[in-house]
């Protein structure tokens, strides 16, 4: 049995990662007291495989039982040996006021707090240790639906549970540093091809910018040691059970250099044999 546990802060995706997952094939349940889980999966369990993928929404709608699911967590996690996958998704408080100001909808904690920013702050909190029990920890302050939905997809649609998922982007710092990569690099200190005339409305994913970029020896240098480190540091992430890695690259304005070494790398990997899946974050913008 795969089992998929969906956690985070309330508005900031949780139901669009539901009706992807229900959409691949998942029998859903929404809003479940961490304390019935283990119960459904022995339900199940019992059900001779027509059951064999669940997945489980739980937040702080459950009020006072959400500060169980710490434990149902440790529990079911030895229980399941690697079959539990859990998501965590998240957003800027920014976000999710605006998100909570246009839906009008309540914020779960509201009743226990003067304000919607007092409650997301609360819930935030309340969400810090839990943060560090996830497989899966996916920020969508800009993520349209779309992209979420493709991420869910591209997490579950293989089931490939024992492989590491890569995803390798590109961003642009003057619109906020990537709050989801594990691993950042700033390539800013390359020729830009932004201030050549005839590039800069072209991206990285052109062989005309691709081509300035690397026509410098520092370019080069860079691209051999980022490849040299991931060859490192891949096989111990795995043989360390880490089943997502986000690597990130950044330029001034996400469209040029970012973008090169992003598909470069990206290529790399996968024609390695790694399950890589590239972003451009910016690259319209």
């Amino acid at each position: 049995m795969q089992l998929v546990i969906i956690t985070g802060m309330s508005g900031s995706g949780k139901s669009t990662a539901m009706r992807v997952l229900e959409d691949i094939g998942f029998y859903c349940i929404d809003n479940l007291p961490p304390q019935l889980i283990p119960k459904i999966v022995d339900l199940c369990g019992q059900a001779e495989g027509s059951l064999n993928k669940v997945a489980i929404a739980v937040d702080a709608r459950t009020r006072d039982m959400f500060s169980e699911i710490d434990q149902v967590l440790i529990t079911l996690k030895a229980q399941m040996q690697g079959q539990l996958k859990v998501i965590f998704t998240a957003a800027t408080d920014e976000v999710l006021l605006r998100r909570y100001q246009e839906t009008r909808r309540k914020h779960p904690l509201q009743d226990k707090c003067s304000s919607l920013a007092e409650a997301i702050a609360l819930e935030r909190e309340q969400l810090r240790r839990l943060q560090s029990r996830t497989d899966y920890f996916i920020e969508t302050s800009r993520m349209s639906t779309a992209q979420l939905g493709e991420e869910i997809r591209e997490l579950f649609l293989d089931n490939q549970n024992d492989s590491l998922m890569i995803k390798v982007m590109s961003f642009g710092y003057k619109y906020g540093v990537s709050t989801e990569s594990d691993i950042v690099f700033d390539v800013r200190c390359l020729p830009n091809p932004f201030y050549v005339p005839d590039l800069k409305k072209h991206t990285g994913c052109e062989d005309c910018v691709r081509d300035y970029v690397m026509q410098f020896p520092q370019s080069k240098t860079m691209l051999e040691k980022i490849t040299d480190l991931m060859e490192f540091l891949l096989p111990l992430y795995i043989s360390e059970g880490k089943s997502r890695l986000v690597i990130a690259f950044g330029c001034t304005g996400g469209k040029h250099r970012s973008v090169t070494f992003a598909e470069l790398i990206g290529n790399t990997l996968r024609d390695k044999g790694y399950h890589v899946q590239k972003v451009h974050r910016d690259i319209t913008k």
